[in-house]
């Protein structure tokens, strides 16, 4: 496909999400920088103050794990909830399906909502931890990380809003999948020192490979290839299945 024609199609998909982003833009943003500005100031300045982990000070620490944070918080909801609402409420999803429209424009199109939503409320937390911390710096694989983190959850978005088919399934999901990583992934602490099998299973959920690649790049440590080889596996399997339920019209 010529990639004009591509991205054509892509903006074309989500034009409506994007002209929802510019009239509700003041609560989207608010919506995202809530509970992201809430970790941050309790647990980096609350908590965490005179704190050092891993060799750097807490809100150092903490604040790139908050940023990988928001790429599944922001990402994830805004897609999951807009495709679940488009398909049972509105039907406007089955009527792009009937579009002459490829697949892969569809399925990126649907997720640029949760992408630009997530880099929005990146730069907001990288510029404070900017402010913050002195060990931290905004370079191209970090930017990187974010867009393909952002990306790989808002595909997980687009799963699960293909999946749910009413707002409690749609919480279900959300305490299942979001609530736990948010916690376990070492956003917010090391899991090094939680029971092994405990790790083992942690080290595998896609936040963690995530945090890993936003927290190394920020902090310029030596980056972590496995995580980033993992992160990426996630989401070719996230957009594979996407394709599936799309290609099929099994939702």
């Amino acid at each position: 496909m010529n990639p004009l024609s591509f991205f054509d199609e892509v903006w074309r998909v989500a034009w409506a999400d994007m002209r929802y982003l510019r009239h509700n833009f003041i609560s989207v943003l608010v919506g995202s920088l809530v509970l992201p500005l809430l970790y941050f100031f309790a647990f980096g300045y609350g908590l965490g103050d005179g704190l050092t982990m891993e060799g750097v000070d807490y809100i150092s620490y903490m604040i790139p794990g908050v940023v990988a944070l928001s790429t599944l918080s922001a990402s994830f909801s805004s897609t999951a909830s807009k495709v679940m609402i488009q398909r049972k409420f509105y039907s406007s999803f089955d009527e792009l399906t009937l579009c002459p429209i490829g697949t892969s424009s569809f399925i990126v199109g649907k997720c640029m909502l949760g992408m630009i939503r997530c880099i929005i409320s990146c730069g907001i937390l990288l510029c404070l931890g900017m402010v913050a911390s002195n060990d931290m710096t905004i370079s191209a694989p970090l930017i990187l990380c974010i867009l393909l983190s952002s990306f790989t959850f808002s595909l997980l978005g687009l799963c699960i809003g293909l999946l749910v088919s009413d707002q409690a399934q749609m919480t279900m999901f959300s305490n299942l999948i979001v609530l736990p990583m948010t916690f376990l992934c070492g956003t917010l602490f090391s899991v090094d020192k939680l029971p092994e099998i405990a790790r083992a299973i942690i080290n595998v959920l896609p936040l963690t490979p995530a945090t890993d690649c936003i927290r190394c790049s920020a902090l310029g440590w030596n980056f972590p290839f496995t995580s980033l080889i993992l992160i990426s596996a996630y989401c070719v399997v996230f957009y594979l299945f996407a394709h599936y339920m799309i290609k099929t019209g099994r939702y």
